[in-house]
Order: C-alpha cells, then sequence, then structure tokens
C-alpha cells in the first residue's frame, strides 16, 4: 500500500503542572529595507520550578487544532487525510526551554522538514545600570547585554521573584519586563500574566503503519550553534534538497509514494516536480530577502 506523506508541525504539550505564565507583545522588523512594516506576536512565558518555556501564543493554538484534526480524521478512516493550514498560524515558529538551577539553554528551530535543538552555549553577560523605569505596574531597573550579534537593554523588576526572561535572556535578579536591541528592531515588553494549570500530557497519536507523518513527535537533532549555522547555509543555498531526495523515494523502500503540489502567484496549480521546486525555490528565495533582519544574525549569518 503506497504511503501519504504530511507535513505536520505542533508544539508538544506540556505536562500536567501549575505555572506562572507571563505573556509578553513581541514586535519586530523582518525587513531591514522596509521599517515601517512592524510585525507584532503574543508569546507565552511558562515558569515552573523545573525551568521555563518561551514560545508563540498563536503558532501553539493552531498546531493544537491541527492535531486535533489529524486524529479525528485517522479515527475515521477514509482514503485521503487533509491539514488545512490556520487563519492564524503564527508568525513566531521558534521555541526557547531553560532549565533549572543551571539554567540550560536550548533553542528549537527548524530548517525545511529538519527540527533542531540548538544548544546555547553563551551566557548573558549583564551590567546592571542605576536607571529606573515604571513600566505598566512595574518599579524596573536598566541593564544592557550583548547577545547573539545584537547590543540589547533590559528592564527588570525584583517584585517579580524570577531570574528569567523572554526569548534566551536571563540572569538578571528579577524577572525581565521589557527588552529591546539597539536598533529598535526587535522588542520583547511584559503584557499581563497569570497562574494556570497546564494540560495533563497527550499519548503519541497512533498512526497506522500506510501513513507517515513528518514533523510530528521524535526527537530534534541536537547540534551546536556552528553546526545549525552550517546547515542553514546549505538550506539557503538549496533551499528544495529535502524535498527533491524526497521525491527520488518514490517508489523505493516500502512501495512509499510521495507527491507535492503548490499554487502560483496566479492560482495556478502545478503538480510536475521540477516545476514544483523551481517554485519552491523561487518562493524560498523571496521570503528570505523579506526576512533579512532576524533576532538572532549571528546565528544565520
Amino acid at each position: 500500500m503506497k504511503s501519504k506523506i504530511l507535513f505536520f508541525m505542533f508544539l508538544g504539550v506540556l505536562g500536567n503542572a501549575q505555572v506562572n505564565r507571563f505573556f509578553y507583545e513581541y514586535t519586530f522588523i523582518p525587513d531591514s529595507n522596509n521599517k515601517e512594516d512592524v510585525k507584532k506576536e503574543i508569546m507565552l512565558l511558562d515558569i515552573d520550578k523545573n525551568g521555563s518555556n518561551y514560545y508563540s501564543h498563536d503558532k501553539f493554538v493552531a498546531d493544537s487544532i491541527g492535531k486535533a484534526e489529524l486524529e479525528k480524521q485517522l479515527k475515521a478512516g477514509g482514503g485521503s487525510i487533509s491539514i488545512n493550514r490556520r487563519e492564524k498560524p503564527g508568525q513566531v515558529s521558534y521555541k526557547v526551554t531553560k532549565q533549572y538551577p543551571d539554567f540550560k539553554t536550548y533553542l528549537f528551530r527548524s530548517i525545511s522538514m529538519d527540527k533542531y535543538k540548538i544548544r546555547e552555549d553563551q551566557k548573558p553577560e549583564w551590567k546592571i545600570m542605576p536607571d529606573k523605569q515604571k513600566i505598566g505596574d512595574y518599579n524596573t531597573q536598566k541593564a544592557v547585554t550583548k547577545l547573539g550579534g545584537r547590543e540589547w537593554t533590559a528592564w527588570f523588576a525584583t517584585d517579580l521573584p524570577f531570574q528569567d526572561g523572554p526569548y534566551i535572556f536571563y540572569g538578571l535578579p528579577g524577572l525581565i519586563v521589557k527588552i529591546e536591541d539597539a536598533t529598535g528592531s526587535h522588542k520583547m515588553t511584559l503584557a499581563g500574566n497569570k497562574t494556570v494549570k497546564t494540560m495533563a500530557s497527550e499519548g503519541e497519536l497512533q498512526v497506522p503503519d500506510q501513513v507517515k507523518v513528518l514533523g510530528m513527535g521524535g526527537k530534534e537533532i541536537e547540534v551546536t550553534k556552528d553546526q545549525f549555522k552550517k546547515a542553514w547555509k546549505a538550506y539557503v543555498n538549496d533551499p528544495s534538497k529535502s524535498m527533491r531526495e524526497l521525491m527520488m523515494k518514490n517508489g523505493g523502500e516500502n512501495n512509499t509514494k510521495v507527491a507535492f503540489k503548490v499554487k502560483t502567484a496566479d492560482g495556478k496549480e502545478i503538480s510536475d516536480p521540477n516545476q514544483v521546486f523551481r517554485e519552491m525555490e523561487k518562493r524560498t528565495k523571496e521570503a528570505l530577502q523579506k526576512d533579512n533582519n532576524p533576532i538572532e544574525p549571528d546565528l544565520v549569518n
């Protein structure tokens, strides 16, 4: 029987525990040549006694709904399975975890179909300044650091007894309430918080032998920053390589069958592999040109 290969990404559900959830408004400028185009995303920082998780709210919701749809279709049976694109899939795909008490930090990112777990080996070195500022309900103090190819200014509140913060930032004597890079391209501001009980951990989705789901479950490829940079450079030079390799498996082991279809900008559907790959390369390179202002330039340059 021919295998159906689905492309589906989602965030794992956290274990059942009580956590302090902090909501950050993340504003960023993806294209340095178009500074008027400012994006916004609500990010969540979940903190419990074991560590923290930082991720996009919209992406988490979209992935959870997508997983539920897939489970429903698998249980119903039938000859075809489809995953529809969510209306708000989330603009930020990465997530960050920190493990207490040593703050072992990992950044999770994807390149094409591969998922990576990148160990953050550089600890933020802060210089605490005398400046103080009232931000929302919190009295904060200024601190500065250099990290990931940017200069950052943070404002932390000792009233919030967490030495943590958004993204890969931590190590101040209070939660980071606001942090912004020197160019004003990336800013994270605390917008609210509450105590929540996370959903109970769900078991592995049972998928029939004839269906393969890529990007769901399994372990990420653990790499150093240098290894990730090498993989990123290879992707930029040849964006459709992974798809071509998958296509070459047609009729191979287990009689796997892979098919791709895409629509061009004018709405025309194409399925010829060579045309599909050319269209994918074109789209990827256009997207990369407009996404030239990453939060960590040192990671992709």
